[in-house]
């Protein structure tokens, strides 16, 4: 019957996760050790072993304790980024981060999803982009191939399903437009 869902005909070997089955098996203990625990709160020994494994990462960031990290030569972070604690960043596809971005606590950076049309319940991969100076609120989610443009805000709890723009408050679950952001010295 057609209008049932077959997870045994899923198959997703189209997908390339961007390196071998070693540097990804090392990862996943150097991600364990040192980022999703609280045992190593230095950003810097962070930053090295993300540099180590093709992450490009800019000056002065911060990366707190807990923080998981699917594929590290997928990412990109700009100077003075901060990754807050319990941060996810679920990345099958690139994420770029620019320049003085804040991901605060539990936020969830998302880039697969499924096709809920087929019954093999396809894998669906978007890049995501947050831009110079966006805040990304506590336990907010942003999804597969959404750019959150420069100096916009995603409030806490809230859900990015489409492109959020520029200088812009968004609240929800999807994000809506609540006011514009005005940044004073």
């Amino acid at each position: 019957m057609a209008n049932k869902v077959d997870l045994s005909a899923f198959d997703n070997s189209w997908y390339q996760p961007g390196a071998g089955i070693i540097k990804r098996l090392c990862w996943y203990f150097i991600n364990e050790i040192f980022f999703q625990t609280g045992l190593f709160p230095s950003s810097g020994l962070k930053v090295f072993f993300l540099r180590m494994f093709g992450a490009e990462v800019g000056k002065k960031v911060v990366i707190k304790p807990h923080v998981n990290i699917k594929y590290p030569w997928k990412l990109s972070i700009g100077d003075n980024s901060w990754i807050g604690e319990r941060v996810w960043i679920d990345n099958l596809a690139q994420v770029k981060i620019g320049a003085n971005v804040c991901l605060s606590q539990g936020a969830l950076l998302l880039c697969g999803n499924h096709d809920f049309k087929k019954n093999t319940f396809d894998l669906l991969v978007g890049e995501i982009n947050l831009e110079d100076g966006c805040w990304i609120g506590a336990k907010s989610v942003v999804g597969p191939g959404v750019v959150v443009g420069s100096y916009s805000v995603l409030t806490v709890g809230s859900i990015a399903t489409k492109r959020l723009n520029s200088k812009m408050i968004y609240k929800g679950n999807p994000a809506e437009i609540v006011k514009e952001r005005k940044i004073s010295k």
